[in-house]
């Protein structure tokens, strides 16, 4: 296996994930405590960016599934999850107490909703992946879905680390549920403006 394709795929998926860093210590710190948080969340990445690459392979062999037009309305997906973050946060501010308390034991994020995060975050990841896709051949492009799955755990593993550092933690603890629906509404607004969704 050739050494220089697995430290460029490496040197790829940092570039193109490293905001996702932020974004997972969020939900870990949103998870914290909750039973099978942490394995939720590390699904919810793996079915995101599975999706991500899934796509990116399809269109480097010549599929459009996902016109180029569709991708800046991706940022919908983090928009709405950020609204309902919001709505939430504000709901359990409201009750306080031990209503707060009772009322955060079924949170935490869903996988579905890391996922749809992760792969509207990586919307501009794809039409980055695909003519590098395109000109690795299936050979380099096996060696790319290897290394980038692999390093999706080393980016959950660092999201965790991040979220469970003493001074992080208390501070994510404290001004999480403000932060998580900040980072996802302003990924969603980036995505539509940045993509020119609606005219913007």
């Amino acid at each position: 296996m050739n050494l220089g394709i697995i430290g460029q795929a490496a040197g790829l998926f940092a570039v193109t994930n490293i905001d996702d860093i932020l974004i997972l210590s969020l939900f870990f710190a949103q998870g914290a405590g909750h039973r099978g948080s942490n394995r939720r969340i590390v699904l919810g990445q793996y079915l995101g960016f599975a999706a991500i690459l899934a796509v990116a392979v399809a269109a480097a062999f010549g599929a459009t599934f996902l016109p180029e037009s569709a991708i800046p309305y991706l940022g919908l997906l983090p928009l709405a999850l950020g609204l309902k973050a919001a709505w939430q946060a504000w709901k359990d501010h409201g009750r306080g107490g031990a209503d707060e308390e009772e009322g955060t034991k079924e949170s935490g994020p869903s996988p579905l909703e890391v996922a749809a995060v992760t792969f509207a975050n990586g919307g501009d990841n794809i039409g980055v992946y695909v003519p590098v896709f395109a000109t690795a051949g299936i050979g380099g492009m096996t060696v790319y879905a290897v290394v980038f799955l692999a390093l999706v755990a080393v980016w959950c593993f660092a999201g965790r680390f991040f979220a469970s550092r003493p001074v992080i933690a208390r501070a994510l603890a404290r001004w999480g549920h403000i932060l998580l629906p900040l980072v996802l509404v302003a990924i969603g607004l980036l995505i539509l403006v940045e993509g020119g969704a609606f005219g913007l």
